[in-house]
């Protein structure tokens, strides 16, 4: 099944996939997830047979989803009667790679079509709620239960949404539950404002809407909001250590360049 069903900023979760299904094939994975092998076979079956089919070059989008689990994992070792907000989904088996207690509830949200492909392509989860809904019709909280910590997770989400937009979502999320963590990742302003040139955005159509030079300063659009931390992506030492040789190369030249290091952010918050 090809991706035609898809529109826009929905096929970007093809490249990221495949990144992951492609780590699975490592000697030492960095996630070893067989669910984004499986997946990513059924959405295309011939991913792998063209020009640069089995490059690991996506490798950095596989830290980016490990240090958003690593960091998931650590919340919910602290908080075991969560609720959480996996949003923009796609076709990620975040909840099975973590496994919550069946006290923690998990919802993960995107768009319709792209959470009948979840239903195709994953297998239902006792405690996981699917939603289809985009992200920005704030419409979909009322279904969550409130007065317990929340952990939201926005992986790949961010830059694809306007400022605005990030603003009522983190705003949303803060005003509703009592306590939580936020995790997210960003691109840099100049990231954003040359995504229109990028060619893997521009084969889907679509590009960044937003970047922060400064993603710690999102603290400061909420008095209950604090800053935690940053983990590395583009120069992350578990790329270093996991990626192929050739993949290694290619980001120590690319991070060589001005902004490169910089360039997504993976960033962690309170409340």
């Amino acid at each position: 099944m090809e991706d035609g069903e898809l529109v826009g900023v929905q096929k970007t979760l093809t490249p990221v996939l495949r990144a992951k299904a492609l780590d699975n094939r490592l000697p030492d994975p960095i996630l070893g997830d067989h669910y984004a092998e499986e997946a990513m076979r059924r959405l295309d079956p011939d991913y792998d047979h063209r020009r640069f089919g089995t490059s690991q070059l996506g490798l950095a989008a596989v830290v980016r989803a490990k240090a958003h689990d690593d960091w998931a994992r650590s919340f919910l070792a602290e908080h075991s009667d969560a609720v959480v907000l996996h949003l923009g989904c796609g076709l990620d088996a975040r909840v099975y790679r973590i496994d919550p207690p069946a006290t923690v509830d998990w919802y993960d949200l995107d768009y319709p079509a792209i959470i009948e492909l979840r239903q195709q392509f994953l297998p239902p989860r006792e405690h996981c709620t699917l939603i289809g809904s985009g992200v920005t019709d704030l419409t979909w909280l009322d279904r969550i239960p409130r007065g317990r910590p929340v952990l939201m997770i926005a992986e790949g989400l961010v830059p694809y949404l306007t400022e605005a937009d990030v603003r009522r979502l983190l705003a949303g999320v803060v005003d509703a539950f009592p306590s939580g963590q936020i995790q997210l990742d960003t691109v840099s302003v100049w990231a954003w404002r040359t995504s229109k040139w990028d060619p893997t955005l521009r084969r889907y159509g679509t590009r960044f809407r937003c970047g922060f030079d400064d993603p710690a300063a999102l603290a400061g659009w909420h008095p209950r909001l604090e800053y935690v931390d940053e983990a590395p992506m583009n120069d992350s030492p578990l790329l270093m250590a996991k990626a192929p040789a050739n993949v290694r190369r290619m980001y120590r030249i690319l991070n060589l360049l001005p902004g490169m290091k910089r360039s997504s952010r993976i960033v962690r918050f309170r409340f």
